[in-house]
């Protein structure tokens, strides 16, 4: 009985370390916050669709626009970010002074394919929107297969 104890650890040991390769992996190559608490404190995103453009909002409190970078492709969006805050407290004696940052990133796949060169963003009042116009949708082609 002993022995089979033993492997039971021993495997559960091994799925975790797979586990948490696997995780890591996830967060390098998808930019993925480290912890629960970053996840929770991530931005929502809305994305409305009309005829010819999908637009994207979102409320990026306390970030300037010169810290927000923005990359398209046809089919993805990514938004990176920065916040600095700095606060200083004087008592008797001594002065702290804090520095906390924070960087996030965000990749959205987007549902059609977009014109990355006409994106067009805007910042106000904390509120990111970006404009992206769609790309026109491919004509089908009718092609006549003959039967043999």
């Amino acid at each position: 009985m002993g022995k089979l104890i033993l492997w039971k650890q021993q495997e559960i040991d091994r799925l975790r370390k797979e586990m948490d390769q696997l995780f890591r992996r996830f967060r390098k190559e998808f930019g993925l916050p480290r912890s629960l608490i970053e996840i929770s404190e991530s931005q929502a995103i809305d994305l409305s669709e009309s005829d010819k453009t999908l637009t994207i909002k979102t409320r990026l409190p306390g970030i300037r626009a010169e810290d927000i970078e923005i990359s398209v492709t046809e089919n993805q969006l990514t938004l990176k970010g920065r916040t600095e805050e700095d606060s200083t407290e004087k008592g008797h004696g001594f002065k702290r002074v804090e520095k906390r940052s924070r960087t996030f990133t965000k990749t959205v796949s987007l549902p059609c394919r977009v014109l990355p060169d006409d994106v067009k963003a805007t910042i106000q009042n904390d509120m990111l929107q970006i404009e992206l116009p769609k790309c026109k949708p491919k004509e089908a082609r009718r092609v006549k297969i003959d039967i043999k």
